[in-house]
């Protein structure tokens, strides 16, 4: 038996392995790891973020899934900041922040910890200020955390920076410089690449004065101050850093944590700000600070509005019109507390701008909250894979009215439309039931139904006694209905309801002529309504419902 055990569990880390290891991701950890260098450089070096903070970091987080999933031994160190090292030494290494992915993670760590305070993720620019008698000697950017580019010019000029302290002594302070905003929410305005601007400004060496004016400063670190974190934020407020102590509040679970975070997310505040910093009063001392993640202090972003996806299908949906809408099926992510496994290109002119093929990485986000939107394309995957698409010729207003060789979409569509509450209105005749009718063989045409009987229906595996009785009385109450509901469930093209008065013969009489001189009839509607009563295909159908006595035909 426990033999039996451990090879049940074998099979079973093997089959949770395959969902979470992807073979296909083998030959892209190469190609990842390169883009983020190159955003690495971008950022670091050049000031310039070509992605959002959010995509970046699960970029990150995808990148070492899949070096846990494919160890590659010969694989170069991460360094993400080595671009951007500069020659100027920091007095005090900047340790960088780990960032906690979910509630259950900040309470762990909150249950492990006392006195700890909370803050903005201040959206800006890391930087250390040196202080000489009380005098702003230099202000170093972050660069690799132990060396950085030497912005002591353009800080002079930038009136947020205390200048001159109100007394003569030495000082070591870490902060972030940022772009003022006035009012600024979060949840509705985003970051608005603030950050990027003042990277920008600053990595230019000359501010005028309304740039200079524009930049603020949000110190959170006193590497040598006091141990007491309130002293520590009322004598940095004394010095003129006022925004530590405003900003800063005790907490004393995760309860606390998860208010303030919301709070700060959806009020306005003078900086964009990307989640909350959570510190603990009690630290290592500032000369043992190393270029690593502190267990003093962690980051919990705010809720992502996007979400880096990976494709894995490419699939084309066609509608009751023709119309073909690609769908990307994706490997599944978290956005906004909902799980994403489908996003809709909305046109297939779209994605044939776009290329996307299976592999590719993109990004997406919520439209109004609720339907997930494709944005853009972050990653392509070097291998292009082939797809066949469908021609959008084989596909229009009047095609597959039969189960024709690549009509079973666009016929589900139609039957779909026909009971639905534009149509007929068939209670218990939605998509499910007519693709079970069309996969157990018993509808190859738009109409096949209406002929069905109880035997027919006995015959599908898995099809109860409620099911078809419900079926059946679908099918009887179809031929109660009138014959306006039957022109809209045949899905005849939109028109004024006194212009379809009369019979089908009467409908069908009518040439494109007849019907541009009717009032709110254009010349594109009344060629689309001489088409559709004029179509060899409709007018068949028109005969069987003749035939089954049906209202008006």
């Amino acid at each position: 038996m426990r033999l039996l055990i451990v090879l049940l569990l074998s099979v079973l880390t093997g089959l949770a392995r395959a969902e979470e290891c992807p073979d296909d991701a083998r030959a892209q950890i190469g190609p990842l790891a390169r883009q983020i260098s190159l955003w690495d450089d971008n950022y670091h070096r050049l000031g310039h973020s070509p992605i959002s903070d959010e995509l970046y970091d699960q970029a990150r987080q995808r990148l070492a899934h899949w070096h846990r999933c494919f160890p590659q031994p010969a694989a170069l160190a991460d360094k993400p900041l080595a671009s951007s090292r500069g020659t100027s030494p920091h007095p005090v290494a900047h340790t960088g922040l780990e960032k906690l992915l979910d509630e259950h993670a900040v309470g762990e760590w909150l249950r492990a910890r006392q006195d700890v305070w909370i803050q903005p993720k201040v959206d800006g620019v890391a930087v250390t200020l040196v202080y000489r008698q009380g005098r702003l000697r230099q202000v170093i950017s972050r660069g690799d955390g132990l060396l950085g580019q030497d912005w002591s010019a353009s800080a002079k000029k930038i009136p947020g920076i205390v200048q001159q302290l109100p007394e003569p002594i030495d000082l070591v302070l870490q902060g972030e410089l940022y772009w003022r905003l006035d009012d600024h929410v979060q949840s509705t305005l985003g970051g608005l690449n603030a950050r990027s601007k003042v990277a920008g400004l600053m990595n230019r060496r000359q501010l005028n004065d309304a740039e200079a004016a524009g930049i603020g400063l949000f110190v959170w670190a006193w590497p040598d101050g006091p141990a007491d974190f309130t002293e520590r934020l009322a004598t940095l407020a004394g010095w003129g850093f006022t925004d530590s102590q405003r900003y800063s509040r005790p907490i004393q679970d995760i309860a606390d944590a998860a208010r303030w975070r919301t709070y700060w997310y959806n009020h306005p505040l003078p900086f964009a700000s990307d989640g909350v910093v959570l510190h603990q009063a009690t630290r290592a001392p500032a000369k043992r600070w190393q270029v690593s993640t502190p267990y003093w202090a962690v980051a919990w972003k705010y809720p992502a509005a996007k979400a880096l996806a990976l494709v894995r299908k490419v699939q084309f949906n066609i509608g009751r019109t023709g119309r073909i809408t690609p769908v990307l099926e994706l490997e599944p992510v978290r956005l906004d507390d909902r799980q994403i496994s489908r996003v809709s290109t909305g046109s297939l002119q779209r994605w044939k701008t776009m290329d996307i093929r299976p592999g590719d990485q993109v990004s997406i986000s919520l439209a109004g909250q609720v339907i997930p939107r494709l944005d853009e394309v972050i990653l392509r995957n070097e291998t292009r894979v082939d797809i066949q698409v469908p021609s959008a010729r084989d596909f229009h207003a009047l095609s597959c009215w039969q189960l024709d060789p690549g009509c079973e979409e666009q016929l589900l569509a139609r039957l779909t439309w026909l009971s639905g509450n534009q149509g007929l209105g068939l209670p218990h005749m939605g998509r499910e039931t007519w693709n079970v009718l069309i996969q157990a063989g018993l509808i190859a045409g738009f109409l096949d139904w209406l002929t069905l009987d109880a035997a027919e229906l006995a015959n599908i595996e898995g099809f109860g006694d409620r099911s078809r009785a419900r079926v059946l009385d679908s099918i009887r109450s179809a031929r109660q209905r009138p014959f306006a509901q039957w022109l809209k469930a045949l899905g005849v093209p939109p028109a004024a309801r006194n212009n379809l008065e009369g019979d089908w013969q009467a409908l069908v009489a009518k040439d494109t002529q007849a019907w541009l001189a009717l009032d709110g009839i254009g010349p594109g509607r009344a060629a689309q309504l001489s088409a559709f009563f004029r179509d060899p295909q409709i007018q068949a159908l028109a005969e069987t419902l003749r035939v089954a006595g049906i209202d008006g035909f």
